[in-house]
């Protein structure tokens, strides 16, 4: 009954799930932005990572949900993933998460029960890691197999970190490296070796708690996780969110060990395309930059890392504290300049 691979059960995986950036535009053209409530501190106007209603005046609400197929084949993993990847839009805004609910969508007869529970262990073991419990949740009979979680956090008023409060002269940092969708490209054919396979893991299970303590430092400006947009497409977010415009030092943004020779190799996901016709008017990119590495760019990342923009005069000693915190790809990886909302690379 339970297919040998659980990617197969699903025509995409992870973030490369989400709808494209200008489909999503589309679709919420004319709704309404939620601000006429005093509370909503962050709503759906910025595109930002997760909605904050402030309680009292110590005290903020951070909400969000994030769920996808498959992006691995082995249950506990995907379970781990997902969990983790749902959590990051938490730390994201500066936030602590307290506790979490989980979405879940099996194909009925595909799967069986050991496999589900596998999952679903895997998403538990992760909020366990970040202290919290799984308090419930909702499960439906459908097409592919779909896990994830909506996460309850919370913060102080002043420690909510948007994705628009970037300032000129603020240096950019990477917590981690990117190719998760050239990885989960590769893996879905196959091809991608077993030291791979464990860096995928180990990058996209780490949970991104340092947005947590980021949140409390003045001197960091604006917060926001990549994932399915990819690295320029969520720099895009905080550069039209924050009236900036954004340099990136190609050279400089980490990587995973094999995704150059993957993404040479054409182990690109449709994501990656969907998400550079989506915003690649507002990029200018320099000239000799072939274009696998523009893929690299837009790159669909699951679980990925926090971009932070803060003070330059403090970049260094956070991007030291964030590797001591133990994220050892963390790099700083660009500056925010005064200019028109845009992204340019160099």
């Amino acid at each position: 009954m339970t297919c040998t691979r659980l990617t197969e059960l699903a025509h995409g995986g992870g973030c490369g799930c989400k709808l494209a950036p200008s489909v999503l535009q589309q679709l919420l053209a004319d709704k309404p932005a939620a601000m006429p409530f005093a509370q909503l501190l962050v709503g759906n106007e910025s595109s930002d990572d997760a909605a904050v209603w402030q309680v009292d005046e110590n005290t903020c609400v951070i909400a969000t949900t994030d769920f996808f197929m498959p992006v691995v084949d082995d249950p506990h993993d995907f379970g781990r993933i997902a969990a983790a990847n749902a959590l990051s839009d938490v730390y994201a805004m500066g936030g602590k998460p307290i506790m979490a609910l989980a979405i879940l969508g099996m194909p009925l007869g595909k799967i069986d029960i050991g496999t589900v529970r596998a999952i679903l262990a895997g998403g538990e073991a992760i909020c366990a890691q970040a202290g919290i419990p799984v308090a419930g949740g909702h499960s439906i009979d459908s097409a592919e197999p779909i896990y994830g979680l909506a996460a309850i956090g919370l913060c102080a008023p002043s420690n909510v970190r948007r994705n628009t409060g970037a300032k000129p002269g603020d240096v950019l940092i990477l917590t981690k490296a990117i190719g998760v969708g050239v990885y989960s490209a590769a893996f879905k054919k196959q091809a991608l070796p077993p030291e791979a396979y464990d860096e995928l893991i180990a990058s996209t299970t780490l949970l991104n708690h340092i947005g947590h303590e980021l949140g409390k430092d003045d001197d960091v400006h604006a917060i926001t996780d990549v994932t399915g947009f990819g690295l320029l497409g969520h720099a895009m977010e905080m550069a039209r969110g924050s009236g900036v415009r954004i340099a990136l030092d190609e050279a400089r943004i980490p990587f995973f060990g094999q995704a150059k020779a993957l993404a040479e190799a054409g182990y690109i996901t449709g994501a990656s395309k969907r998400n550079w016709h989506s915003y690649g008017e507002g990029v200018t990119l320099a000239g000799n930059l072939p274009a696998w590495r523009r893929d690299l760019l837009t790159d669909p990342q699951t679980s990925g890392g926090l971009l932070v923009a803060c003070k330059a005069e403090r970049a260094a000693a956070l991007r030291t504290m964030i590797e001591e915190a133990g994220y050892p790809r963390a790099s700083i990886v660009g500056t925010v300049v005064e200019g028109s909302p845009g992204i340019e690379v160099g």
